[in-house]
Formats: structure tokens, C-alpha cells, sequence
């Protein structure tokens, strides 16, 4: 079965080559060879990476740390219902063209990170997993697991996976990628 992941670091550094490890030999799995960043970046790239995607029955995507993060102003650098509309339209895309979509809540950053903030990314993850369940994509609560102990799935940069942050993400994206393909 071909499947595709999508997402920004979190994936690319981190859960990304794991899944596909823990995965096997049933799955042919596409992501991309570059950080899929924020989403309207993703959306964009939807169009690019579409060649590689054919035939993905299953996507699991993430957005949201580069939505959320604070540039300029004390502003995030997507307006909320910006990041809602956008990520919105990507699992519609998704949905329409690869069938069963799997969405992972974007993951907490450790105390201390400059440019982001855990109330602001779970505002962003309150706004958008009602939307997209209501599409039937399927929510992949990445954020609660890291959030059980973000000392320790975090590593010292405040926003990526340590090496144990990886192994459980990658395990639960696994596992819900073997869920949906059951049915």
C-alpha cells in the first residue's frame, strides 16, 4: 500500500524515516525531501508533490509550528483563521485525490522557546481539529503525547524531538497509519 507523509521538521527531522522504518515492507511510503513548513507552504507543495503522491491511498500530514511562531509584532505568522482555511483545504485536496487523510496536532515546544508558545499553538489545534473532523480526517494527537513530558521528547533546541520524542511519534503515526488501512 502507498502512502504519504507530509509535514514540516517535527516530520522531516523527525518522525519521518522512523515511521517509514516501523512501517515495513507493505507500505512504499513518498514524503518529501524537504520541510514542508507552514501550510499554505504545504498547500503550495501539494501541487509539486503530487507526481510522487499518485496512487497514496493514506496521507498523514502535519502543520502548524511555523503558522504559530511569533516574527514580528507579537503576531504569529499565520492569522488563525488563515491556518484553519488553509490547513482546511489541504485535507479537502488530500481527501479528493489519496482517500483517507490522518491530520497530526501540531507538538508543544519546551518552556523557554523565543518565537513560540504552547497557548498559541493549543489555541491553533482547538481551532482546526473540529474542522477537519467534521471532513472525517482522522486526528492523530501528536501534541497530547509530547505534551505528557515535553522535557523529554523535546531536545535542547525547545522545538524538535529528542530521541525518545521520536520514537513515540513515529510509533503513534505508525500505528495510525496501520489503523486506517485495516478499513
Amino acid at each position: 500500500m502507498k502512502i504519504s507523509l507530509l509535514g514540516d521538521s517535527i516530520r522531516l527531522l523527525g518522525y519521518g524515516k522512523e515511521t517509514e522504518k516501523l512501517l515495513g515492507e507493505d507500505f512504499e511510503v513518498f514524503q518529501p525531501e524537504e520541510n514542508c513548513r507552514f501550510a499554505k507552504y504545504t498547500l503550495r507543495g501539494i501541487y509539486e508533490w503530487r507526481k510522487n503522491m499518485k496512487g497514496s491511498e493514506i496521507v498523514h500530514f502535519n502543520v502548524g509550528l511555523w503558522d504559530t511562531c511569533i516574527l514580528f509584532d507579537n503576531e504569529s505568522f499565520t492569522d488563525v483563521d488563515e491556518y484553519v482555511k488553509n490547513t482546511v483545504k489541504i485535507a479537502k485536496i488530500l481527501k479528493d485525490n489519496y482517500g483517507k487523510v490522518i491530520f497530526a496536532t501540531t507538538t508543544p515546544v519546551r518552556q523557554g522557546k523565543p518565537d513560540n508558545n504552547n497557548a498559541i499553538i493549543d489555541k491553533y489545534n482547538a481551532a482546526v481539529v473540529p474542522e477537519l473532523s467534521k471532513m472525517g480526517v482522522r486526528i492523530n494527537d501528536l501534541n497530547a503525547l509530547v505534551k505528557q513530558d515535553v522535557d523529554r521528547y523535546i531536545c535542547d533546541d525547545l522545538i524538535h524531538l529528542s530521541a525518545e520524542g521520536i520514537e513515540l511519534c513515529a510509533k503513534a503515526v505508525a500505528d495510525a497509519i496501520k489503523e486506517a488501512a485495516k478499513e
